[in-house]
C-alpha cells in the first residue's frame, strides 16, 4: 500500500550513497560562490522547472538563487505540448542564456531528467562560455538510454561540470503496477527537491562555521521582523541577485 514511499525511500538512500562525494563538491563550490558573492541560477524546463521555482524566494531558502524562467516551458503553457516542442527547438536555450546575466565564476544548476533536450544542452554550454560553472541535476541511467537531440550529439551530463545524478529509473516512474507497462509515480520531483535542499542547509552550514555574517538565507515573510531582515540580507548580496524582493 506504501509502494511509492518505500521506493523514495530506497532511491534517497542510493542517493546518500552513491552521491556523497559529487554532494560535498556541490556544497563547497556553492559556498565559495556565495562568499565571492557570486550569483547562482537554476533552470529546468516544464516539470524540471518545478524545482527552480522550490529554490526561489522562499523562507529559508538561500537569497542569491536566481531562477531561469523561460515562458514557453512554463506548466500554465496552453496547449501544454508546445512546452515540449520549446525544449526541443536547437537554440532557445542561447536565447535564454542571452537575457541572463552571467558572470565569470557565477554557477549555473540545470536540472533535466534525460539531459536529451537541446534547451538545457545550449543554456549549459552557453555558460560555460562565459566562465560559469555548470552543474547537472540528471538521471544517469535515463540519460545513457538516450540518444541527444542537440547537433552536437552531446548529453547535458556530458558538458557540465559536475554532475549530480538522481538515481531515478528511465521514464521517471518508480513503481510498476500490474497490468500497467509504464511505470508510475514520477521520483524525479522529490528526490530532486531533497538533493537541492540538501544544498541549501550543508551550504549555509559551511558558511555560518567559516563565520560569514550575514548567511543569505531567507526569513518567512510572516513573521514580524521577516520583511526587514530579508531587506537587510539583500543589501548585503544585491550584486549576487537579479531579481526583486
Amino acid at each position: 500500500m506504501f509502494a511509492y514511499f518505500q521506493r523514495i525511500r530506497e532511491i534517497l538512500s542510493q542517493v546518500e550513497e552513491l552521491e556523497s562525494t559529487s554532494l560535498a563538491q556541490a556544497v563547497e563550490i556553492l559556498s565559495d560562490a556565495i562568499k565571492k558573492k557570486q550569483a547562482i541560477f537554476i533552470f529546468g524546463a516544464s516539470h524540471a522547472g518545478i524545482l527552480a521555482e522550490e529554490m526561489f524566494y522562499r523562507a529559508g531558502g538561500l537569497v542569491s538563487i536566481n531562477p531561469i524562467f523561460g515562458r514557453e516551458l512554463m506548466l500554465d503553457t496552453r496547449p501544454i505540448s508546445a512546452t515540449s516542442q520549446m525544449e526541443r527547438l536547437v537554440g532557445y536555450g542561447q536565447l535564454l542564456a542571452k537575457k541572463t546575466p552571467f558572470k565569470a565564476g557565477d554557477v549555473l544548476i540545470v536540472h533535466s531528467v534525460s539531459g536529451r533536450n537541446p534547451v538545457a544542452v545550449d543554456l549549459a554550454l552557453a555558460a560555460k562560455e562565459k566562465g560559469v560553472y555548470v552543474m547537472a541535476l540528471t538521471n544517469l541511467t535515463y540519460s545513457r538510454a538516450t540518444k541527444s537531440r542537440h547537433p552536437s550529439g552531446h548529453r547535458l551530463c556530458e558538458v557540465a561540470d559536475l554532475v549530480l545524478d538522481n538515481h531515478g529509473h528511465i521514464g521517471d516512474g518508480a513503481c510498476q503496477v500490474p497490468g500497467i507497462e509504464q511505470p508510475v509515480g514520477p521520483s524525479s520531483t522529490v528526490i530532486g527537491a531533497c538533493i537541492l535542499n540538501h544544498l541549501v542547509v550543508e551550504v549555509s552550514r559551511n558558511l555560518a562555521q567559516s563565520g560569514l555574517s550575514p548567511v543569505p538565507i531567507f526569513y518567512s515573510a510572516n513573521l514580524d521582523g521577516g520583511d526587514d531582515k530579508n531587506r537587510q540580507i539583500y543589501e548585503t548580496y544585491r550584486e549576487a541577485i537579479h531579481y526583486d524582493l
